[in-house]
């Protein structure tokens, strides 16, 4: 059975992969502390996106959403770290797929709280 595309779920599970090979090529030069936080930061981001797939509401939804952007920003800062450090290896390519990742997120989250917004005042309207 095929599920339907969910570029979201897609682009962080494609990017973490990115990140794996990355934080072993950061190890491969001794750079072990960055290499560990950008690890988990980095795969923490699609972690948090595919928990938000089962959510208990649309509440539970959204701050998982915001957890993931919250772990994008952190990766955004060790990346760039890596990125201004002259012996750092780097690939822009890493910080193109978070900003993609980025808009995407903030445009759901958008979205969803949209949603919460029109939900409230049916809920008001309905009981006052």
């Amino acid at each position: 059975m095929e599920t339907d595309p969910n570029p979201i779920l897609d682009l962080s599970f494609d990017f973490a992969l990115a990140i794996i090979e990355y934080t072993e090529l950061l190890e491969s030069h001794r750079k072990y502390v960055i290499s560990r936080q950008l690890l988990k930061a980095g795969t923490s981001i699609g972690a948090n996106i595919n928990e938000a797939q089962s959510p208990e509401s649309n509440y539970d939804f959204i701050h998982k959403l915001k957890i993931a952007d919250k772990e994008a920003k952190e990766t955004e800062y060790w990346l760039k770290l890596c990125k201004r450090s002259t012996t750092y290896p780097f690939d822009d390519n890493l910080l193109i797929q978070l900003v993609s990742i980025q808009k995407l997120l903030s445009s759901i989250i958008s979205s969803a709280k949209k949603k919460n917004r029109g939900l409230k005042g049916f809920i008001f309207n309905l009981f006052c």
